[in-house]
């Protein structure tokens, strides 16, 4: 009431009814979102005001695009979209799992329990599974040859959630591929390195890895060669254009000869520029077979384009500049600023270059080079829906490579050396079919909640024992959607599943079948600073929205009067 004597016009929730709005926006972003977890998830399509249409599973990509328009929602989705943005995956974990907690919650506050108490709970539960995730993570050394098997069995688990099994298992080579090409030894990974390109053409299953470049314009006279092999590059940035003056110049002259001798003047300065690339060329290439290629980052205009076809130098201009960088890194060189130190030693190397033209569109491809940091995924498809989806799985793919990398460990219990469960794997010639699944397989989440319930809740004193019994149910989420969306009964499984663990078996659920499976021998690994990330930001959004007790629609316009 002393609100309503400041501001009548102000809207408020109190208590119960605040708490209830909370708890209720937790549960209805939940269900919007848990049906797209696994791979056996369904698919949400998106439709825009102009009737444009989005089909789409990836959980960053639902919470961006959708029209959120409950505050409390707003922020569950913004803590979610935070999760992709540090560790590339667990968006729809993370919705799930806030979602959980406020759902068992809501038990207990129906009981009577203060919010305080569970909030306390809470966080000897997050505590607790963190420090139970140190031990149950699996170290990987990587050294200065990374194990390419465990990297593609991380990517192949995160790959196949969002990709039908054939098409994951393809681009779970080129993405481990492509992370190992760019990385260098002492340095962190730049994804950037990695030009992701697509393309509007045959299927899905045509998606590559290009080690290399591939540019989307060609060159632009129409007397250069198309395809050139065993290719000098010279990456640049310098003007091959004539360009105005910056001050308003009058010039006169009164005949013929005197204009002719002005139109020289202004073009000498790019001509000479023209002129000693040309020289450089003939230095490198004369007596041999090989060809040289120009990348130059501003424009060259029609009569250099000439000089240089002429010369028979493949001249591309107005490449992004994100490109140039990437071509120093694929074809060795240096990227230069101006001609007037042109040497053999700042010109990269290239085995093939060729201009691809689809349609209206043009494709330079720079290939086989050597010993390249930098490289292309060139993405098909038949059509943008298809072409957005492998996107989307394309980045989840390279940040849990990358993840893995700079982690040095995989979420799996370290129950036996690393040595012996490739000898197993190696020997069976396990074949991973659709019971490789993203989350572990819920084994991670079961475990912890066995530690949680056995271990944890009988060292705490009072009610705050009742906090750590709803975040361990809460955990259970995960399994239980899994399971949900592969058509099984959720109450048998879990069931069976924590009758195992009981028995201190460590198995995950079985999608295929029903049941249990063992995620080692199957090479389900998940990222370890995914589920950190998500034991983080899960708990405390939820302790936050559990202790707000009143929601007060009052603020002031904080915009500046005109």
């Amino acid at each position: 009431m002393s609100l309503r004597v400041l501001n009548p016009n102000a809207e408020v929730l109190n208590k119960s009814a605040a708490l209830h709005m909370n708890i209720n926006a937790a549960k209805g972003l939940q269900d919007v979102l848990k049906s797209n977890l696994g791979p056996k998830g369904t698919i949400k399509m998106l439709v825009g005001g102009a009737g444009d249409i989005k089909l789409t599973k990836d959980g960053n990509t639902l919470l961006k695009e959708m029209q959120i328009q409950n505050p409390t929602a707003i922020m569950i989705a913004r803590t979610a979209v935070a999760q992709d943005d540090i560790s590339g995956d667990g968006t729809t974990s993370t919705v799930i799992f806030i979602g959980e907690l406020m759902k068992q919650s809501e038990r207990y506050i129906d009981e009577g329990m203060h919010p305080r108490v569970l909030v306390d709970g809470f966080e000897i539960a997050k505590r607790a599974t963190l420090h139970f995730l140190e031990n149950f993570k699996t170290p990987v050394v990587m050294g200065d040859e990374p194990d390419r098997e465990i990297l593609k069995m991380v990517a192949r688990t995160t790959i196949r959630t969002k990709l039908y099994e054939a098409l994951a298992d393809q681009l779970t080579d080129i993405v481990v591929n492509s992370v190992l090409c760019i990385r260098k030894p002492e340095e962190a990974i730049d994804l950037f390195m990695v030009e992701i390109m697509h393309m509007r053409h045959k299927f899905d299953v045509d998606t590559r890895l290009v080690e290399g470049l591939v540019l989307d314009h060609g060159s632009r006279h129409p007397d250069m060669k198309r395809r050139a092999e065993n290719c000098f590059i010279l990456t640049c940035n310098v003007s091959l254009e004539y360009e105005k003056s910056e001050i308003n110049a009058g010039f006169f002259y009164s005949n013929a000869e005197q204009r002719e001798a002005m139109v020289a003047a202004e073009r000498r300065q790019v001509d000479e520029r023209v002129r000693k690339i040309i020289e450089l060329k003939d230095k490198v290439c004369s007596g041999t077979d090989n060809n040289f290629v120009v990348i130059n980052q501003k424009g060259i205009d029609p009569p250099s384009l000439d000089l240089l076809a002429r010369a028979g130098i493949i001249a591309l201009r107005r490449a992004k500049r994100r490109n140039m960088e990437r071509l120093v890194l694929a074809c060795g060189g240096e990227g230069l600023n101006s001609v007037d130190s042109l040497t053999p030693d700042c010109l990269g190397w290239a085995g093939l270059v060729y201009e691809h033209v689809l349609g209206e569109e043009k494709y330079t491809f720079v290939e086989n080079v050597k010993n390249p940091h930098s490289c292309t995924i060139l993405i098909k498809g038949p059509n943008d829906h298809t072409i957005a989806q492998i996107k989307d799985a394309v980045r989840d793919g390279l940040r849990a490579v990358k993840n893995t990398i700079e982690d040095e460990a995989v979420v799996l219990p370290l129950m036996v050396a690393l040595e012996v469960l490739w000898v197993k794997i190696i020997d069976l010639k396990v074949e991973i079919g659709l019971l490789g699944l993203g989350e572990g397989a819920g084994a991670f989440e079961l475990a912890a909640r066995k530690h949680l319930i056995n271990e944890v809740k009988k060292t705490v004193i009072g009610r705050a024992q009742l906090g750590v019994e709803a975040f361990a149910d809460a955990l259970l989420v995960v399994p239980k959607t899994l399971a949900e969306n592969s058509g099984l009964d959720t109450q048998d499984e879990i069931v069976t599943l924590t009758g195992e663990h009981s028995r201190d078996n460590i198995v995950g659920i079985n999608l295929q079948t029903g049941g249990t499976l063992d995620p080692q021998m199957e090479g389900i690994f998940d990222n370890y600073s995914v589920k950190r990330q998500l034991l983080n930001s899960g708990p405390v959004i939820a302790s936050q929205l559990l202790l707000v007790d009143e929601v007060i629609r009052a603020g002031r316009n904080m915009r500046k009067p005109n």
